[in-house]
């Protein structure tokens, strides 16, 4: 019945949420499991254009760091203001999701190339998180209990913290950077005097989205699960 229950839970998640978290889950299972080692997947140029290690553009999102609570800490936002994003604003948009997704990577990327950063996951997170808190600008957040402040503050209290635990603040400024050149090209510019939609989801990605099929065949999906932080 156990097992039951939390198949029935695993598929009643987001289809984007639960294809990324359950790669990042495999991904440091297979690193502490010794399968596996991180110098197989950081962000490294020279190895992907000389030697095709095109798979480093990928495991780059996907690696965390040792399994400890950095690493958990992470998994857990990633998680939670991923399936937000995709049960909330992009509800019945997977297309756009999906999108979404391939244009913070690209310009994470971009960046990846002319600066020593090894690992970006933690700056995709940074950014779902900093488009859901722009999205929602009224909500209040709490932080394990101690802060009271509203959404859109919360990538920017999530950088003080990573501060405190002795992490590089780049990271979280490039997350922070990137969620806002989609959030202002998305949400801002458009409904400007004289603007107009800049970001327009390619036509392929639309096959096979949710919001092209019948009703009875879409996924009903849940709760995400108790979070860190409360809203």
């Amino acid at each position: 019945m156990a097992q039951r229950g939390f198949a029935a839970e695993y598929w009643g998640i987001p289809a984007v949420t639960r294809a990324y978290t359950t790669a990042c889950a495999i991904t440091t299972a297979a690193v502490q499991l010794e399968l596996l080692t991180p110098f197989q997947l950081y962000f490294n140029p020279e190895l992907i254009f000389r030697r095709l290690q095109v798979w480093r553009v990928v495991t780059t999102f996907l690696f965390f760091g040792p399994l400890g609570f950095s690493c958990v800490f992470n998994m857990i936002f990633l998680y939670r203001y991923c399936r937000m994003l995709e049960e909330g604003s992009f509800r019945g948009r997977t297309a756009d999701f999906i999108f979404m997704f391939l244009f913070g990577g690209f310009l994470m990327t971009l960046f990846g190339l002319f600066a020593s950063l090894f690992f970006l996951g933690q700056a995709f997170t940074i950014m779902l998180v900093y488009i859901w808190s722009r999205r929602n600008p009224y909500t209040r957040m709490n932080f394990f209990g101690l802060l009271n402040f509203q959404a859109p503050f919360l990538p920017w209290v999530l950088m003080g913290f990573s501060l405190l635990l002795g992490n590089s603040v780049i990271i979280d400024l490039l997350g922070i950077a990137v969620g806002h050149v989609y959030y202002f090209l998305e949400d801002v510019f458009p409904n400007q005097p004289g603007g107009k939609k800049l970001l327009l989801t390619p036509g392929f990605l639309t096959l096979g989205s949710p919001r092209f099929l019948p009703r009875h065949f879409q996924q009903v999906e849940g709760n995400p699960g108790a979070p860190l932080l409360s809203a």
